[in-house]
């Protein structure tokens, strides 16, 4: 497992602790995480989720850079159909030009799941069919070479902000054609995770960059199993929740969820999530982390996991990061 390990947080919301809360936690998580030797930070983008406070990554990974001194910040993602890449490319422009070397630009297609945010934010299902042209567009404003005459994306032109491409499935191929780090989790499982990597490698072109993959999933770390599986739970049912009823709703605690009523369905579809994510002792969580790095050749990994006692989460980072062996850069 000697790979890079990163953290993407989507700003959850706690049951009794309201969105400003959540942003405010994002921001003293951020600082825990470079303080335990993690390699970046990043932010994402949702709307309209009453359990998701992560509307503006721009504007968040702007409070967690000035708020931390050496981690890396960025997002995970912007999601580019939702604006013009003119803007993107200013607003990180100036990020870079604040933060020098620590900022990063992770892009994703999506516009959003719910009619109305879409109508709200001016888009239809469709624009995402245009991504690949929008990534285009963008970098052409980083590199000073738009198809805008006399249009300059100040001050982005020649600053280094890397850019990735979250995808899954055929959206690696559009990594692998502009040349560009993929970021991949194995939402649709593992073997599809692991067919989309094989062939983004297989068609990667770049005379100035290597391949390089990385793979996203949840981790948990505790004295046991189940104390580990219990840090899941919360965001593990509010998923689960969410596909029943189109809402993700905020954290609740473990022992409220265990309590709950829920359908045969719900108690399957609880399983499969779970199943589909790390947690354990030390020891387990290791040798599984190791199988996956060896499963996806995987350059880095991008841990996105959350829980509803903010103090908990922090415990099982500062166990993964002792059984890594992360240190903090003198």
């Amino acid at each position: 497992m000697d790979v890079p390990i990163s953290v993407l947080d989507r700003s959850p919301v706690r049951r009794g602790r309201g969105t400003v809360q959540a942003v405010r936690d994002t921001v003293t998580f951020a600082r825990d995480v470079e303080a335990l030797g993690y390699h970046r930070f990043w932010v994402s983008e949702h709307h309209g989720v009453p359990g998701v406070a992560g509307s503006a990554p721009a504007v968040l990974a702007a409070a967690i850079a000035g708020a931390t001194q050496r981690i890396r910040v960025g997002t995970g993602g912007v999601m580019l159909p939702n604006h013009r890449p003119l803007v993107i490319a200013e607003q990180f422009g100036v990020l870079a030009a604040l933060h020098p070397g620590r900022i990063d630009l992770g892009l994703g297609r999506s516009v959003g799941f719910v009619e109305g945010v879409r109508r709200a934010r001016g888009q239809g299902k469709d624009a995402a069919d245009g991504f690949g042209g929008q990534v285009r567009e963008l970098l052409a404003f980083f590199r000073g070479d738009s198809a805008y005459p006399g249009v300059h994306a100040i001050p982005a032109e020649g600053q280094s902000v890397s850019v990735f491409l979250l995808a899954t499935g055929v959206g690696a191929g559009l990594a692998a054609e502009l040349g560009l780090p993929l970021v991949i989790a194995p939402a649709r499982g593992e073997q599809a995770m692991l067919d989309a990597i094989s062939r983004y490698r297989e068609q990667f072109r770049s005379d100035i960059a290597d391949p390089y993959v990385v793979v996203s999933t949840a981790v948990a770390v505790a004295d046991t199993a189940e104390q580990a599986q219990r840090l899941l739970l919360p965001e593990a049912w509010s998923t689960v929740y969410s596909r029943s009823h189109g809402v993700f709703p905020p954290l609740a605690p473990a022992e409220e969820i265990l309590a709950l009523p829920m359908t045969e369905r719900e108690r399957t579809r609880l399983g499969e999530v779970l199943a589909g994510q790390i947690s354990g002792t030390p020891e387990e969580v290791a040798d599984r982390l190791g199988t996956l790095v060896r499963r996806t050749g995987a350059d880095e990994l991008l841990i996105s996991t959350s829980t509803y006692d903010p103090a908990e989460r922090v415990d099982s980072f500062a166990a993964l990061a002792a059984l890594a062996g992360l240190s903090v850069p003198a």
